[in-house]
């Protein structure tokens, strides 16, 4: 069976003022920032590193990994990696403090 419905795209808003970009379903946000032309920092793009923290404001996301590098207070408090991140539905972030 042929899937002929259109592809989802949620809305990404970094705040503060960072930008806003169209992410895919199935698309790491990453990905989709850098396919904008908005350079989000990143260094491993597997979910290790943390280079890509964000802490996720509003909105839904979904793993590429089974356990990204984050603990389970982490996750529970909203931070995500954007490089094993992706949309499930319109998002909000921002970057952590100091970084």
């Amino acid at each position: 069976m042929h899937d002929d419905s259109p592809a989802r795209h949620f809305e990404v808003r970094i705040e503060p003022g960072a930008g806003v970009f169209g992410a895919a379903a199935g698309e790491s946000l990453l990905l989709a920032a850098a396919r904008a032309g908005i350079e989000l920092p990143s260094s491993c793009r597997n979910g290790t590193c943390r280079t890509c923290i964000y802490r996720l404001v509003a909105g839904q996301v979904a793993w590429r990994i089974e356990w990204p590098g984050l603990l389970p207070e982490e996750k529970a408090e909203g931070w995500i990696l954007p490089c094993v991140a992706e949309a499930r539905s319109d998002i909000v972030m921002t970057r952590c403090a100091g970084q």
